[in-house]
């Protein structure tokens, strides 16, 4: 089992406490990319006059809006991944009946040439 990681982090000018039992680099990246998130909306008009309530809300759906962007991308490379496997597939399936067929036809050719040297 991994262990437990517990590190401070500095978010929106607050010192929290995060805990996981993923690394520490890790939960760096979440903190910083919800300091991101927050100073985005900071930048917005208005935004500085909104009750905390509504400040999370917008914060919440933000990141709501990046994961399921981010979810449909990785929907799509993977539909293109199964795409591509299966042209390979399909194209490694082609080239091995190719090969089949010049082979058969470089027996029949071989065969052809012995007739003509011999007289037949």
């Amino acid at each position: 089992m991994a262990e437990k990681t517990t590190i401070k982090v500095l978010i929106d000018g607050k010192i929290m406490t995060l805990s996981g039992y993923e690394t520490e680099e890790y939960l760096q990246r979440v903190s910083f990319y919800l300091n991101s998130k927050i100073e985005e909306l900071k930048r917005l008009a208005g935004y500085s006059r909104l009750s905390q309530e509504t400040k999370s809300s917008l914060l919440a759906l933000n990141i709501a809006d990046d994961y399921f962007k981010a979810k449909s991308m990785a929907e799509s490379l993977e539909r293109d991944i199964e795409d591509k496997d299966r042209d390979a597939y399909a194209n490694k399936q082609q080239l091995i009946s190719m090969q089949v067929e010049k082979e058969k036809l470089q027996k029949e050719l071989d065969r052809l040439r012995g007739r003509l040297q011999h007289g037949h």
